[in-house]
């Protein structure tokens, strides 16, 4: 879990956006939506980040500058060295998607949505995916979801069945980039989905959350499709320890980096 990592590249992809990749050690990392937590110098508390993707020897990142530390952050250069807390937290179960899940990230929400839509392509799912941002210059990834289509080419062996498709949808407040509004207002565009996966902002969470129930209740009463969110939460410690990152939940109270960051839908916000 604890091991040292080293900056392979470090690059702005939109707006205070960066991608940072790592060349390390990734066992640790199991599922997607789990995070990891970076030591800087100087700083006393490490700084989490949600894991965008992962394969052998290494690891993306992405993150948007926001205060002191991710300023710091973006200033690493290639071949600095971190000291690295990884597979972090519990993440996106990959078995409840079903036949047709459907994926939500809002701004920052959006890179653990990445590693998911690739992971459930490479098991021949086909995927629906929602983007959100404020304006199109704060937009990122877009295109590397559209790619995920070419994935079944050279990464699905032994499937049979349809080829899968990614379909990604975009929503910007200003209206710059695809629909103007929120990710809820993508929702009509996608007939039917199994199952629901989200990371973003609380406000959005809640508001998908009540869209899709409301939705579905609709066609018949008390019908509720299963879906998990990932809580984005100041965290102290990153494992469980200083319990800084408590929320109440339907199951009681629940420290978002262990317990979560992913969490059952059903579980909050009622």
């Amino acid at each position: 879990m604890h091991q040292l990592m080293v900056v392979k590249q470090n690059r702005p992809i939109a707006g205070q956006v960066f991608e940072l990749v790592l060349e390390g050690d990734t066992r640790d990392i199991t599922m997607p939506g789990q995070f990891v937590n970076i030591s800087l110098p100087g700083f006393f508390l490490r700084r989490p980040i949600s894991v965008c993707d992962w394969q052998e020897n290494e690891l993306k990142l992405i993150y948007k500058v926001v205060g002191k530390g991710t300023d710091y952050m973006s200033s690493l250069k290639t071949g600095t060295e971190l000291d690295i807390l990884s597979g972090l937290g519990h993440g996106f179960d990959v078995s409840l998607s079903g036949d047709a899940p459907l994926l939500v990230g809002g701004g920052v929400g959006t890179p653990p949505m990445y590693g998911l839509a690739k992971r459930l392509v490479l098991q021949g799912k086909s995927v629906n995916v929602i983007l959100g941002f404020a304006s199109s210059k704060d937009a990122f990834y877009v295109e590397e979801f559209d790619a995920l289509n070419e994935l079944y080419d050279f990464g699905c062996e032994g499937f049979e069945g349809s080829r899968p498709e990614v379909k990604v949808f975009t929503a910007t407040v200003d209206g710059s980039l695809g629909t103007k509004g929120f990710v809820t207002d993508c929702l009509k565009e996608i007939p039917r989905y199994s199952h629901y996966y989200a990371c973003g902002p609380i406000p959005m969470l809640k508001a998908l959350k009540a869209a899709v129930n409301s939705r579905f209740n609709e066609a018949s009463d008390d019908v509720k499709i299963s879906g998990e969110l990932s809580l984005e939460e100041r965290m102290g410690c990153g494992f469980g320890a200083c319990v800084g990152c408590s929320v109440m939940t339907a199951a009681g109270t629940k420290k978002v980096c262990s317990d979560g960051p992913v969490f059952d839908a059903a579980l909050l916000f009622d």
